[in-house]
């Protein structure tokens, strides 16, 4: 037993020095660079950022509908958190597979 109480102790030290990170960084600044609402393309998008994190729909107060796709990266030292970062990008694609609109979220450098 006290072997397995050494070891969970070394575990939960080494969790308080811990850096976490989630998701995988994205290039903002290039995405606005290149992206052209009502002409880029899905295939264009995931070529300069890669495969979404996750994928969804977007339904609008007026009803229309699309294709959602959102990047997310987060970063921070365990235990407080206090300097957390947390940037999610969202790009809505029609049903064309064109870019209709994006929106992004976190701490500009």
């Amino acid at each position: 037993m006290p072997r397995a109480l050494f070891a969970f102790s070394v575990v939960l030290l080494a969790a308080g020095c811990a850096t976490v990170e989630l998701g995988q960084e994205f290039d903002l600044a290039s995405f606005e660079k290149r992206v052209q609402r009502g002409v880029t393309t899905q295939e264009q998008v995931k070529a300069w950022l890669g495969a979404p994190s996750g994928t969804g729909e977007s339904i609008e107060s007026s009803g229309e509908r699309y294709l959602q796709w959102t990047w997310y990266h987060g970063k921070g030292r365990f235990p407080r958190m206090a300097d957390a970062r947390f940037d999610i990008l969202q790009v809505k694609f029609d049903e064309r597979g064109v870019v209709r609109a994006y929106n992004w979220s976190g701490a500009r450098e």
